[in-house]
């Protein structure tokens, strides 16, 4: 009989996904859902009710004893709300109250999806074993988390390590988050795209004009789509390499779908980071891909819930 289930919910711009997680990160049920992400609070809020019902008919359900979050930010783990940057309809938004009400007032935990992703590669996939990690997801957005002496380090809000919105171009673009030249919007899979188009790559017969599509072109050999790559990995060397000098990390953990560019990306920003990552005590520092692919959000969801109590030793964290 299973025991030390948990419900876990990864939240962000593209998708809403939802599992039934054990203590040994094993997932048994899942539900999925796009992100209704520029529609009104209460549009998205039911998507991820409909989500978190596909759960609740599982035959599992009854063993479940809590539910891990990790979503978009910024977060609020202390208020248990969230602002997620690509969610405008979110801002301030309840999120913990609502899913325990839905939920039938199970405890919630609430991390940022950054953060959770961090938590899964620390337990299981690429950071395990490292006592000192930064942890990345570069999708729809940039987002990271910290592990640093051996433990997750969330923060007090639970947003410590969110580096997609470190500025690395100080007269850069506007970020939505109302700074400038953040990693985020040089970075991410949309800007990526973005860029690319601005420089006159064009998409093929399909129309496909995805980070994607510009990384297939990269590959080719196409030299607008190199470009962009190459800006994107010299924003993201910079942010890592500010990270690794104020806080010592040895390892670069980088997943989300952008990191699925393989060597379009990891190249050249190896390339950068030997630039920008000079003193001697960060020149050992090694970037990676992460292992835990599109469970990551969950499983690291999940650790965080199981956190709360008898899981904590089993998850880690």
């Amino acid at each position: 009989m299973l025991t030390d289930l948990v419900a876990a919910l990864d939240i962000g711009g593209t998708k809403i996904a939802a599992a039934l997680v054990d203590d040994r990160g094993r997932v048994h049920t899942r539900a999925q859902r796009p992100t209704p992400a520029h529609e009104d609070g209460d549009t998205v809020m039911r998507a991820v009710t409909e989500v978190v019902a596909q759960l609740t008919v599982s035959p599992l359900w009854s063993s479940v004893r809590a539910v891990g979050i990790g979503s978009a930010g910024p977060v609020d783990a202390v208020a248990g709300t969230v602002s997620p940057v690509n969610v405008p309809g979110w801002r301030r938004y309840p999120l913990v109250e609502r899913v325990a009400s839905a939920t039938g007032g199970l405890p919630v935990e609430l991390i940022g999806d950054g953060v959770a992703i961090t938590a899964a590669e620390h337990w299981q996939g690429a950071a395990r074993g490292h006592d000192n990690a930064l942890c990345m997801v570069v999708s729809t957005g940039v987002g990271g988390g910290l592990v640093l002496g051996g433990r997750l380090h969330p923060g007090p809000t639970g947003n410590a390590g969110h580096i997609g919105h470190i500025s690395v171009d100080l007269d850069g673009d506007p970020c939505p988050c109302g700074a400038r030249g953040c990693v985020e919007r040089i970075a991410s899979g949309p800007n990526i795209a973005r860029r690319a188009l601005e420089g006159g790559w064009r998409p093929g017969a399909d129309g496909d004009a995805s980070a994607e599509a510009v990384a297939v072109a990269a590959r080719a050999g196409d030299p607008v789509a190199l470009a962009s790559y190459r800006r994107a990995a010299q924003a993201l060397a910079a942010g890592i390499a500010a990270t690794a000098t104020l806080v010592e990390i040895d390892i670069a953990v980088i997943g989300g779908g952008v990191a699925n560019a393989g060597e379009v990306l990891f190249a050249p920003l190896r390339r950068s980071l030997r630039d920008y990552a000079a003193l001697s005590f960060v020149q050992r520092l090694t970037v990676t891909p992460a292992q835990m692919g599109a469970d990551a959000g969950l499983v690291g969801a999940a650790a965080a819930a199981l956190s709360r109590g008898a899981g904590a030793a089993a998850a880690g964290v």
